[in-house]
């Protein structure tokens, strides 16, 4: 079935390690994954999709938990949440369309995913774009006052279950709507489609959506910051060619005090063997934000590499 933000797409869904993985096909090229973030779900590559979708067969998931893929149980680990895992669901995915190799570009939680497919995974990405993150062991290990009250739902979703979706649950729109706008640089929902931030209302609402979307929050605060804890310095660096962009009032941005966050192409140099990038007119969601500079940022590093 095709979509409205998505004409002439149609829709592919897989079984993996528990969980059902949705995902919306479309266009012609070499393949390319596009990965959301939170609290949103695929619809946030529309605006983006038509041209991106001239050049490349493009695959656009749900991650676990989000979204129309599944929610799988969680354990005491969080692992069945962990970017490792997301990565694992993402190479069954694309294995199942017949791609072994293909390039990448992730936002936000879908950006850890790619980085982790790139290094659990080395030889399946052409490349990688990660867009307005930095590691999550650079986020955990460069915590200060200013960016912990920047990202306080880093804190707060990786609570113990029943904490933080008893209090979202009694609001869940007015908490992602707070969310969405608070990480825009207007402060305000006017770079939203209405018919994509309905696709995020209807599937926010969802305790068990909720649920899962504070669980990828706890495999943050636990196992991925342990799988990247694992990695030593200096070695097991991502080999493909990968691309940064932030955006100038996003997320990593405006934090000069915390070393560790204040310069993102700085800080993916210690985890990449060949990195550029830099940031365009944005808040955190760049593309609905910026969705010109944004591709005018993309592409050429795509045509160079995405092949």
């Amino acid at each position: 079935m095709s979509h409205p933000l998505f004409p002439g797409t149609r829709e592919h869904r897989i079984s993996h390690d528990g969980a059902e993985i949705f995902a919306r096909v479309g266009g012609n090229g070499p393949p390319l994954l596009l990965l959301h973030g939170f609290p949103q779900t695929h619809a946030n590559w529309h605006k983006v999709a038509p041209a991106l979708m001239q050049r490349f067969t493009c695959v656009l998931p749900d991650l676990r938990g989000y979204g129309y893929s599944s929610c799988p149980p969680n354990d005491t680990t969080n692992r069945p949440y962990s970017k490792r895992v997301m990565a694992a669901d993402m190479i069954a995915l694309m294995g199942s369309l017949g791609h072994q190799r293909f390039a990448a570009a992730g936002h936000d939680r879908g950006a850890r995913v790619t980085y982790r497919m790139a290094l659990d995974h080395p030889g399946t990405l052409t490349c990688a774009a990660l867009l307005d993150i930095v590691p999550t062991h650079a986020m955990w290990h460069g915590m200060n006052r200013a960016l912990a009250m920047k990202v306080y739902h880093w804190l707060f979703l990786a609570q113990p279950n029943p904490l933080p979706e008893m209090l979202i649950e009694r609001g869940p729109i007015g908490f992602l709507d707070y969310t969405l706008a608070s990480w825009t640089k207007a402060r305000d929902l006017s770079c939203f489609d209405a018919e994509a931030l309905a696709e995020y209302r209807l599937h926010y609402a969802i305790p068990e959506h909720i649920h899962a979307t504070c669980n990828d929050y706890r495999a943050g605060q636990t196992c991925d910051l342990a799988d990247d804890e694992a990695r030593p310095c200096g070695r097991r660096k991502i080999k493909c060619p990968v691309l940064v962009i932030s955006g100038d009032a996003g997320i990593p941005a405006h934090h000069s005090d915390t070393v560790e966050t204040s310069d993102p192409v700085s800080v993916w140099r210690q985890w990449c063997e060949n990195v550029r990038g830099g940031a365009i007119d944005s808040g955190h969601f760049l593309m609905e934000e910026n969705p010109q500079a944004f591709l005018a940022a993309l592409l050429p590093f795509l045509d160079a590499h995405a092949v």
